[in-house]
């Protein structure tokens, strides 16, 4: 194995849909964060990032030692080449340490506009081999962020033929099963190869589309109700539009204002299975592939020279910003340190909600390997988050120092608690709980609630997190309900 002398840190790059998801990012061990460019980068929904928000991020990051990449990976038609350096100018005084680009033109008009402005290629640009690569160095791109469909032995091979150039893998978030041009809707329905000739064309097949909404878990669930035995359908033409800066009408395809609501699908002969529908700057996801996680593989992309492993998801909460960090940042600092990987940090991943997990294309399995077929929706069967820390703290004459917690989901005395902090995590079972009022109450009844419950005084709580492990036959779909108790010892996984 390798020496901790012989191998080069890779960078762990976390995504930030605001601010509040970078700062955790950040404590939980994230080198760099990726935030998006208004207007300019595929994220025109939950971004919260705008002009303002983007010049703090960059100023917080670079005092920690630490970096932002600014998201301007559009495919743009003409209307928006007219504005976009000028646009551009402002973010580029603010001084962020590269933009992740796709686009052939804008990279022309970036690199003539502000010659001094490091770019990396978006995996938009499907870069697959190592004579792309080449090409986009000589091009001026100092990065390439490969495509996810590459093998290992791929990678390692463009590597080795490109040893001047940065790479960046994906190694954790939501996959697509329609992007840059490849479907595998036929091998959703059927399992049959639409790339190897035997295409159903399962999209000409008969779906309904009805409105979806997310419930306060997450979770994507339909928003109708049911009027005279009828389920009301999605109508396109009467979505409840949004509006979007300096949006012109060209850049809506002609079919009205751009819509915020999500739409559910299901095939005529599957219409118990709902299917949610959403694109974000990675893909259009129309059924529902497993989520990647490929953390048992940092060991041997850190020693080929990988120089950044990414994590999708800057729409997700600031508590998986903070846990994934947190994971992978300790697989990577094992890697680099000699140290054999932990297979624990696996089942700690299994503790994010997720749609099952696959490691993609590293390895070649069976399509089935990649798809989840049994549900649209993100779950977790062995923990779930259920407060944060405010800072504020007490002290009670019967429990001792008392830190407060805003909740998120319902948890109660006597449950197993996993306190995490960047310093590190601790387990326990909940024995007291106070209101603010200092009355002793059971439970935290959930979202909108605030509790005080003991902590050691000397713990960091600033960015504090809490989970309930939950029992046998429990999931985030049912946390208070146990479907088929085997056990009632808790675990942390």
């Amino acid at each position: 194995m390798s020496t901790s002398q012989s191998i080069a840190t890779p960078e762990l790059l976390s995504p930030a849909g605001s601010l509040k998801n970078m700062r955790y990012a950040f404590a939980y061990g994230a080198d760099a964060v990726y935030a998006g460019q208004p207007r300019y980068s595929l994220r025109v929904r939950n971004n919260e990032f705008n002009h303002e928000n983007l010049q703090i991020g960059i100023n917080e990051a670079h005092a920690l030692g630490k970096k932002l990449y600014v998201v301007c990976n559009i495919q743009p038609h003409n209307s928006k080449l007219k504005t976009f350096i000028r646009d551009l100018k402002p973010v580029v005084e603010m001084g962020p340490d590269a933009l992740i680009m796709s686009d052939p033109g804008l990279i022309m008009m970036v690199r003539e506009a502000f010659p001094d402005m490091a770019i990396h290629l978006s995996v938009q640009a499907n870069a697959v081999n190592w004579a792309t690569v080449k090409f986009w160095a000589t091009q001026g791109v100092e990065r390439v962020i490969l495509s996810r469909e590459l093998s290992l032995e791929e990678i390692e091979e463009i590597r080795e033929n490109c040893p001047e150039t940065e790479l960046e893998i994906f190694v954790h978030g939501a996959l697509c099963m329609a992007y840059s041009g490849r479907c595998l809707l036929s091998g959703y329905m059927n399992k049959r190869d639409p790339n190897q000739g035997t295409c159903t064309n399962a999209c000409r097949w008969e779906y309904s589309v009805e409105k979806g909404k997310e419930d306060e878990s997450g979770q994507i669930v339909s928003a109708n109700t049911e009027q005279n035995g009828q389920v009301e359908q999605f109508d396109p033409q009467s979505a409840q539009a949004i509006e979007i800066q300096n949006e012109r009408p060209d850049n809506t395809l002609g079919l009205g204002k751009p819509s915020d609501e999500v739409v559910l699908l299901s095939e005529a002969h599957r219409p118990e299975e709902k299917m949610a529908a959403f694109e974000d700057e990675h893909g259009t996801y129309i059924m529902n592939s497993k989520d990647l996680r490929a953390i048992q593989h940092v060991e041997r992309l850190t020693q080929m020279g990988v120089h950044s492993l990414k994590i999708e998801g800057r729409t997700k909460s600031f508590y998986y910003c903070a846990r994934t960090a947190q994971v992978y940042r300790k697989a990577i600092d094992d890697a680099v340190a000699g140290r054999p990987f932990d297979d624990s940090l696996m089942g700690t991943l299994e503790s994010l909600a997720h749609r099952g997990y696959t490691e993609g294309f590293l390895r070649r399995h069976t399509h089935d390997a990649y798809q989840n077929y049994d549900y649209g929706y993100s779950v977790s069967d062995s923990q779930q988050f259920v407060g944060e820390f405010t800072g504020n703290t007490r002290v009670s004459e019967k429990h001792g120092h008392l830190a407060e917690v805003e909740v998120k989901n319902k948890f109660m005395t006597g449950d197993s608690i996993e306190l995490m902090t960047p310093e590190g995590n601790i387990i326990f079972t909940l024995e007291a709980m106070e209101n603010r009022k200092f009355q002793e109450i059971d439970d935290a009844k959930g979202n909108g609630h605030f509790v005080f419950i003991p902590v050691p005084a000397d713990l960091d709580l600033r960015f504090g997190l809490l989970m309930r492990n939950l029992k046998a036959g429990q999931d985030t779909r049912n946390p208070n309900q146990t479907i088929a108790a085997t056990s009632t010892a808790d675990s942390a996984k």
